[in-house]
């Protein structure tokens, strides 16, 4: 099994827009639109300790949230188009963004965890 000096580093943006394995950049992170895979299909890394828990919704939530809502209110100000129009628009909008989001956030928060060793429950004592 290669261990993690054997791959240079891969940047935490490049991982997170590809969606890759952190680890060596190649291997796809997820099955399916969020779910992890099990491991990485070109390095093996196991992703069984990579859990960004609910740190992705509440970012996305803040973030769609505030992009949707405010460009639906300018475009109330400005046009002031019939309900239909908002219906029609801004809510595929808002689903689109935020499941987007959500895949690409995930995937940031486990480059992060991985770059900076992160673990769940240590505390450095050091």
């Amino acid at each position: 099994m290669a261990s993690n000096a054997d791959f240079p580093p891969v940047e935490p943006v490049r991982v997170a827009l590809s969606a890759s394995c952190p680890r060596c950049g190649n291997g796809k992170l997820f099955q399916g639109l969020t779910k992890l895979k099990p491991a990485c299909s070109a390095c093996g890394f196991d992703y069984s300790k990579m859990d960004p828990g609910d740190g992705a919704s509440i970012f996305v939530i803040l973030i769609a949230d505030f992009l949707v809502i405010g460009l639906a209110l300018y475009v109330q100000v400005v046009y002031s188009p019939g309900l239909w129009v908002h219906f029609l628009v801004f809510g595929p909008l808002a689903i689109g963004l935020s499941l987007w989001l959500l895949r690409t956030i995930k995937a940031l928060l486990i480059a992060l965890q991985y770059r900076h060793n992160a673990h769940q429950g240590q505390i450095d004592r050091g």
